[in-house]
């Protein structure tokens, strides 16, 4: 819902066939949808990149999609840049959804290799069309699963990227995940603990449940961080489904992922971020709060400039920060 009565910028909708996702293991289409958003007046040409990935079971369309009692994400960008809130940008907002309900935009054997496709083909596609971006003018956000992949990014690729912004991004493995492991194995009971037969039923349902996102998610989760290609949909679990005990090598597997314990090793790759943005809300259903709290004091141990916020809200509805981290993330890039 528009709340700007000033000129609007224009979206522009690309499809790309990626080489990258052809044959992923879960079937998901190779040819996928990108849309950009170019401010009132511009061509693109000249203009930084912005990045929006977005949190689990979205994709990057629903951000440009009308939006009840709230502006979409280029309707936001409209009012910050006309209010001279922050200088023009482009944005690209990809579509990464897949059958498992989302991304963590990194690469996997059952996920696909979303990290190549949005390295490699999708930015370089946006950046040939509209002129835009380029070395140092390139900048990721995004929130939840899209917060994950913002800063996932920074800490590996800051040769793409010079700028992120993570909103209550998935952090602190141990907190966000493992609480839910024994609602994921009661979901699963259901079916005998088949994961084939509960995403059978799952798929083939009318509706769903509103337990059943625990399950989904967390077996997203898993095909994300360990996956198995020899199992169905690429999923194997960290944990025994009849005590709930971790399997060391498995979690593991997992850690390796988690931004906590990448951060030390990766730490020279932020230093070379221009602008750093982390935020979290004090209340946050997932926990998330604490993994943030321990990443930007780690940060500040470190000595690596960054942007930490709190926000007295949850997980939900917060797309009202990005009135915060996008002008952060285009003055960070001019």
């Amino acid at each position: 819902m528009r709340r700007y009565s000033g000129p609007a910028g224009a979206v522009h909708r690309i499809a790309l066939e990626s080489a990258a996702l052809r044959g992923n293991l879960l079937g998901d289409p190779s040819k996928r949808l990108i849309d950009v958003y170019i401010p009132a007046g511009q061509t693109g040409q000249g203009l930084p990149l912005l990045v929006d990935l977005v949190g689990f079971t979205g994709s990057g369309l629903s951000h440009t999609n009308w939006a009840a009692f709230q502006e979409n994400v280029p309707e936001r960008l409209d009012r910050l840049i006309g209010e001279d809130r922050m200088p023009p940008v482009v944005a690209a907002f990809p579509d990464c959804f897949t059958r498992l309900g989302g991304n963590q935009y990194i690469n996997s054997a059952a996920m696909g290799a979303w990290e190549d496709y949005l390295l490699s083909e999708m930015v370089p596609a946006v950046e040939r069309q509209f002129g835009c971006g380029g070395q140092g003018r390139r900048g990721i956000f995004g929130k939840s699963s899209g917060g994950y992949g913002a800063i996932v990014h920074a800490l590996r690729h800051p040769e793409v990227w010079a700028a992120a912004a993570c909103h209550s991004g998935d952090m602190a493995f141990e907190l966000c995940y493992l609480p839910d492991m024994p609602l994921l194995l009661q979901g699963l009971a259901k079916a005998d603990h088949s994961i084939e037969r509960w995403w059978t039923e799952f798929e083939a349902a009318r509706k769903h449940a509103d337990e059943a996102a625990i399950v989904f998610n967390l077996l997203a989760m898993a095909a994300s961080y360990d996956p198995d290609p020899s199992q169905f949909l690429g999923i194997r679990l960290p944990v025994t489904v009849d005590t709930c005990e971790l399997i060391a090598e498995r979690w593991a597997n997992w850690l390796k992922h988690d931004p906590l314990a990448i951060l030390e090793s990766n730490a020279d790759n932020l230093r070379r971020m221009r602008g750093l943005y982390i935020d979290c809300g004090t209340i946050d259903q997932y926990r998330l709060l604490y993994g943030a709290r321990r990443f930007a004091g780690r940060l500040t141990q470190l000595g690596i400039q960054h942007r930490y916020e709190e926000f007295p809200d949850n997980h939900s509805g917060v797309d009202y920060r990005m009135d915060d981290s996008l002008p952060f993330l285009a003055q960070a890039l001019i």
